[in-house]
């Protein structure tokens, strides 16, 4: 079992519209995962399976230490992902979502989607789209059950 307590005490702060600019919906999910970089480390934990701040380092994509920094932070304090000590190398912390993290799944399993009909170089598995297509609840709850697996943390 991991060591579950958390070092960020805001980390169970809520957020909410009231933080936000309005309270429209989608301006909260703007102000949420509004950049080009947070949903991006939602879909590495949700479908890749990294869970350390190296693993986030090595995506296709680049990010800079100092970005994904922030949006880890970011991202645990508004209740989106927990940190937790390594038990197998206590110098370094586990990432894994919460279950507001997971309530993403069906957003992000819809992003998949959307692209996958639109962009002609999508890099997403076929056999992931063909899965969305034909039993996406199925798929869905595969996910899950790998993200609540020990093994997967």
């Amino acid at each position: 079992m991991y060591f579950t307590s958390t070092f960020n005490d805001n980390a169970h702060m809520e957020f909410n519209s009231k933080d936000c600019r309005s309270n429209c919906p989608i301006n909260f999910i703007l102000e949420t995962f509004g950049d080009k970089w947070t949903l991006l480390v939602i879909r590495d934990l949700m479908f890749k399976g990294k869970r350390h701040y190296g693993d986030f380092l090595a995506s296709e994509e680049k990010i800079s230490t100092n970005i994904l920094a922030d949006r880890l932070q970011r991202l645990e304090e508004r209740g989106v992902i927990n940190k937790t000590i390594d038990p197998n190398n206590r110098s370094k912390f586990i990432y894994s979502l919460t279950q507001k993290g997971k309530d993403l799944l069906p957003v992000m399993l819809e992003i998949t989607a959307w692209s996958g009909r639109y962009d002609s170089l999508t890099n997403t598995p076929k056999w992931f789209l063909q899965a969305l297509k034909e039993d996406k609840a199925g798929l869905a709850s595969k996910i899950l059950s790998e993200l609540d697996e020990p093994s997967s943390k």
